[in-house]
């Protein structure tokens, strides 16, 4: 910015930011339509830009974990009641197993990794999460596919697993949005 001699605030004035650098008012509840359409278009343009034709979404527990994590905290539980518990999670266990390995076989199989004139097709799409999500975002990339990652930004809500595509890992806000947008391809479910 150049600094006039006596203008200085002016240019330190908030009204001077330009809308796009001023967080404060992109936050004003006004906005909210805007932050709603920044947040389906984002999405939307990545998603584009990637060639992310249709997708297979998975839905899936977050608490399942991997049988190798299984099997060490089972091995780690001290206590009747954390006995019980990890064991619980080593049956369940199973299911991370088979949704990595359904993971795999659909990225193999359905067109992720196959485009057709530059659109890849059954790519697949879950939560972001920990459990069931991660072990299908690990199926493909075990294929060496993409997958996506739809996260949601709430005070309790898991970080996004290291599986999913980075640049096709998002950040919700809206709930709806979020849904939309693993409504918009889905070719399965």
């Amino acid at each position: 910015r150049i600094e006039m001699r006596g203008n200085g605030k002016q240019l330190g004035s908030r009204s001077y930011l330009l809308p796009v650098e001023d967080t404060q008012f992109l936050l004003r509840d006004e906005l909210r339509g805007v932050r709603f359409a920044l947040e389906y278009e984002k999405a939307e343009l990545c998603l584009r830009d990637r060639g992310v034709r249709s997708t297979i979404i998975v839905f899936g527990s977050s608490r399942i974990p991997s049988p190798q994590a299984a099997r060490k905290a089972f091995e780690r539980a001290q206590g009747a009641a954390a006995k019980r518990l990890a064991e619980r999670r080593l049956t369940l266990s199973r299911y991370y197993a088979e949704a990595r390995e359904f993971g795999r076989i659909a990225s193999l199989r359905g067109g992720a990794l196959t485009p057709i004139n530059g659109l890849c097709d059954n790519v697949i799409a879950t939560g972001g999460g920990p459990g069931i999500m991660e072990a299908a975002n690990r199926g493909a990339s075990d294929a060496g596919a993409p997958s996506i990652g739809f996260n949601i930004n709430l005070p309790t809500e898991q970080t996004p697993n290291r599986y999913s595509t980075p640049d096709l890992t998002f950040q919700f806000h809206y709930f709806a949005m979020r849904k939309m947008h693993f409504a918009m391809r889905a070719n399965a479910l």
